[in-house]
């Protein structure tokens, strides 16, 4: 048995497929299926059931390639943390982040981040909560930036900051207009929010407490992953919508006075950087924290967490 046996059953299960896992490899078909067959041989059981299209480990192989995988980042892990050690803050990193948070929180760091640290290789994907946990299990990001907590996971969360929830409105009655408003007091028949699969989504709704109600609120159904254009979907029904507090930042005058903030103690989300619970290169997951935290006000890193809003809640994995 070698690592590079169980890298080939690792990338098996992950393309489901011979030809393209060797392809990833850069190895024949033939090489990769006679590695893995001598793998099998050597464990006496069958890792991959060959009858199915597209190809499935079977019960057994399902727990040695998750073994594999294991192996395999701890390999990874001892490589990086001497890389790091000799080389200081360079190479590729991989992270991912929600889409409710990109547009407001990467404009803020990156520039600073990129022109510090011009050895780092910065890849971002734009990706959902589960989308985000599912690739830091299997270690194909480095880290990932989103609303936590995330229930029932064993993911390392590194707590930066705490955002308030706001109220959009599109046009907002002047002369009855509150200076706060309760969650009891959203017409929910007006309420836009995200398509399903965002985090955010779940956090209004539980704000809100929507889950008894219908959710048939529109005679327009849009679905979308994009605060923006809920804004603007709401300034062409006359809607409400709910944005999280660093979207503030990036509003026109005008947009501003649209804007009604929860009664104290506001619900809030909290921000954190999370990673694989035993992800080694500790200077670099330094280096991106205190790059964020120096462009966040302060009220968000000290605020009182009275009113968290769970995130999501995940299946462990």
């Amino acid at each position: 048995m070698n690592l590079q046996q169980l890298a080939y059953i690792v990338a098996v299960d992950d393309c489901r497929h011979f030809s393209l896992a060797a392809e990833q490899c850069f190895v024949t078909q033939a090489t990769l299926s006679m590695m893995i067959k001598k793998l099998e041989d050597e464990l006496n059981t069958v890792v991959f059931d060959r009858s199915q299209q597209p190809v499935v480990p079977t019960p057994t192989g399902e727990k040695i390639i998750a073994q594999a995988r294991l192996i395999l980042s701890h390999v990874n892990r001892l490589k990086a943390l001497a890389h790091e050690e000799r080389n200081g803050l360079q190479g590729e990193f991989k992270l991912g982040i929600i889409p409710t948070l990109s547009p407001y929180l990467l404009p803020l760091f990156l520039q600073d981040l990129l022109k510090t640290y011009p050895q780092i290789k910065l890849r971002i994907s734009e990706l959902t909560t589960e989308q985000i946990v599912e690739r830091l299990y299997k270690h194909q990001l480095d880290a990932g930036l989103l609303a936590t907590p995330i229930e029932n996971s064993s993911l390392k969360t590194h707590p930066l900051f705490y955002e308030q929830f706001v109220v959009f409105h599109a046009k907002p009655d002047k002369k009855n207009r509150k200076k706060y408003i309760l969650a009891s007091e959203i017409d929910v028949n007006r309420l836009w929010l995200l398509e399903e699969g965002h985090c955010m989504r779940t956090q209004i709704i539980n704000l809100c407490e929507l889950k008894d109600k219908s959710s048939q609120l529109h005679q327009l159904d849009f679905e979308t992953g994009s605060l923006e254009m809920l804004k603007k979907i709401v300034k062409s029904t006359e809607g409400i919508t709910i944005l999280p507090e660093l979207a503030i930042r990036y509003l026109d005058s005008e947009e501003k006075k649209c804007i009604c903030y929860f009664k104290p103690p506001a619900p809030v989300r909290e921000i954190s950087l999370v990673t694989h619970p035993h992800y080694p290169r500790i200077k670099i997951l330094h280096a991106l924290q205190s790059c964020i935290l120096a462009h966040i006000p302060d009220q968000m890193k000290s605020r009182q967490q009275k009113e968290i809003i769970p995130a999501i809640s995940l299946k462990a994995n």
